[in-house]
């Protein structure tokens, strides 16, 4: 996978974690109930781990495009001084 291609489904992963939270007319209501919890509440709560389960490879797959992204450019593949744990 080249390194463009990396980071636009890194792009792709992190746009939920940003659009669902500003689309408030998707859980502007109080129905369905979870534990007595309104929808707004758990939904909102949900949101959470659904951006951690997107960032999370986001972020990995992040690590990797810029590896490539420095070795296409002649840099080494881990800025010096920086200590990589591999």
């Amino acid at each position: 996978m080249t390194s463009r291609a990396r980071w636009g489904l890194i792009g792709l992963l992190l746009a939920p974690a940003v659009v669902l939270p500003l689309w408030v007319s998707l859980y502007d209501r109080e129905d369905p109930k979870l534990f007595d919890f309104p929808f707004f509440f758990w939904f909102q709560f949900a949101l959470i781990l659904v951006a951690v389960c997107l960032t999370v490879p986001a972020f990995l797959l992040s690590q990797g495009a810029d590896r490539l992204d420095r070795q296409r450019h002649g840099l080494p593949a881990d800025p010096p001084g920086e200590e990589v744990d591999r």
